[in-house]
């Protein structure tokens, strides 16, 4: 079975709920630590897909994600140009995105040229709520079948304004009002992020980035399951 690696550092705190979300798909989650990359213990190419999940890794300092990130370009980058080389599938959830686009993997695929940010919200503090989010037309393996449809998650965040000064990205999710609109709006845009962008991904359609989080919407338990839809779109995607 295809393995899907969940990496963590210090700080992060959302990765054993993501790797069994990521098991409760289907899949096969492995539990890798960032050192574990550094030191040669293990290898970005051991797995055919790889989450970045959420917290605030190494303490959010100098930057949300941006310690994470640092570390990923200056001491992985060849791993990294390998691993989106072979055309191999990336979440980033909120820290996880965050980390993503300080390292340049979003939205352009090029680690160490960092082209979009994740800022402080408007609101100027951490906003912990449940969001709808539009799946919108473009194509991408994590929305297959869901396009058009409005996913319920928490979202959970500080810095989730999206600022994208460039093209090259694909908006996949908006943050939407109740009937479903697109919206600027405060609370139900908790970021105020333009365009109402609660998640994107790069040309590709592989690698994502989300501010939300869908495996806090992945149990009976929870108030959705619309967040496992995705981990079982990356299941049915590797075992294809």
């Amino acid at each position: 079975m295809a393995s899907i690696a969940v990496l963590y550092a210090p700080g992060t705190n959302c990765h054993e709920e993501t790797a069994a979300a990521v098991e409760r798909a289907g899949g096969e989650s492995a539990l890798v630590h960032l050192q574990y990359l550094l030191q040669g213990r293990s290898h970005l190419m051991d797995y055919h897909a790889a989450i970045v999940p959420g917290g605030f890794s190494y303490g959010d300092h100098l930057g949300a994600g941006r310690i994470f990130a640092t570390m990923l370009v200056a001491k992985l980058r060849g791993q990294l140009a390998e691993f989106l080389d072979a055309k191999r599938p990336i979440l980033g959830i909120c820290n996880g995105f965050q980390i993503l686009a300080e390292a340049g993997i979003l939205p352009r695929r090029q680690p160490g040229t960092r082209a979009m940010a994740l800022v402080e919200n408007q609101s100027s503090r951490f906003e912990d709520r449940r969001v709808r989010l539009l799946v919108s037309q473009e194509k991408s393996m994590w929305t297959e079948g869901l396009e058009g449809m409005i996913l319920r998650m928490p979202s959970a965040h500080g810095e989730g304004r999206a600022v994208i000064p460039e093209s090259g990205h694909r908006t996949l999710f908006q943050f939407t009002d109740a009937q479903g609109n697109p919206t600027m709006e405060y609370p139900d845009n908790p970021s105020g992020s333009p365009d109402a962008v609660a998640g994107v991904t790069d040309e590709t359609g592989l690698v994502l980035g989300l501010m939300p989080h869908p495996e806090r919407a992945s149990m009976p338990s929870h108030y959705s399951q619309d967040g496992l839809k995705l981990f079982q779109n990356l299941v049915r995607w590797l075992k294809r």
